[in-house]
């Protein structure tokens, strides 16, 4: 069943917020199950749209906190489940958002608009308190970026930016028909549980993605050439790649997360820091 329309607009997505309503119920009750949400459970929806969501997370028991960027959506929510309880509706950018207000633990159930999947998926990852566990819809190019292995075309940035704080697996894959209107592409359903001792430090995160960006930047370059974008001597680079058991001849794309690892170190031990 569709939500009243609101007393402004039509109640329609904007291609400009990247907006396809899920419309499936089945499918939000199985991804409330992937969350494993619980009775009591505190969850933050991102993007509820027109809330068939929202009312399987309420079914499962939880208490939800719907973050609505669109004005239309969230007053046409208000008017449909805004007296639910367990449900708080919020008005505003989910990048905005501290969920340091939920007050305890959280979950993170999201169907993550298409335009600003990468920036709100850092955000909330990088969010303190971190979330127990994410459970997102992305485009399933999205999703076999974020898995991608070493050496394929997938691998990058956003791969190595997840691996980082996360451990990321995909739960299943939904049909473009689940939405309205449907996507030209697959979405897929990603489950991602942040590290309780993440391979890369909190406070040494910023020089872990300068490093990643800079050797990905030009895929066709060695790294011997891309980590001149960190604006470092030549020479101080290629002594950070042997320190770091690296042929400078390599490629990024080639590099594994603890590769990775150990040349920010060798790049911040000898003095040049990233960047």
């Amino acid at each position: 069943m569709n939500a009243p329309a609101s007393p402004g607009r039509p109640l329609r997505p904007l291609k400009s917020l990247g907006q396809h309503f899920l419309v499936d119920r089945g499918i939000a009750r199985r991804i409330a199950a992937e969350a494993g949400v619980r009775e009591g459970d505190r969850v933050l929806e991102v993007g509820p749209g027109r809330g068939i969501l929202t009312e399987a997370l309420l079914e499962a028991g939880a208490r939800v906190t719907a973050v609505e960027l669109d004005k239309g959506l969230f007053a046409a929510l208000t008017e449909r489940l805004g007296d639910r309880p367990g449900l708080t509706l919020q008005a505003g950018d989910a990048l905005r958002f501290d969920p340091a207000a939920l007050g305890g633990p959280y979950k993170v159930v999201a169907n993550l608009p298409y335009q600003v999947t990468t920036p709100l998926l850092f955000h909330l990852m990088g969010a303190r308190p971190a979330p127990e566990v994410l459970v997102v819809m992305v485009q399933r190019e999205v999703a076999d970026r974020v898995l991608a292995a070493p050496g394929t075309k997938a691998y990058g940035v956003l791969t190595l930016g997840v691996a980082a704080r996360a451990r990321a697996e995909l739960c299943f894959t939904l049909p473009p028909g689940a939405f309205r209107p449907p996507p030209k592409v697959r979405s897929g359903v990603l489950r991602i549980r942040p590290h309780a001792e993440p391979p890369v430090p909190p406070e040494a995160l910023e020089g872990f993605m300068a490093v990643v960006r800079a050797a990905l930047g030009q895929r066709r370059k060695t790294l011997r050439n891309a980590l001149a974008a960190l604006k470092a001597p030549p020479a101080r680079i290629e002594a950070a790649l042997e320190a770091a058991g690296i042929d400078p001849g390599a490629r990024g794309e080639t590099l594994d997360l603890a590769a990775f690892r150990r040349l920010q170190e060798a790049l911040e031990g000898d003095g040049t820091g990233p960047g």
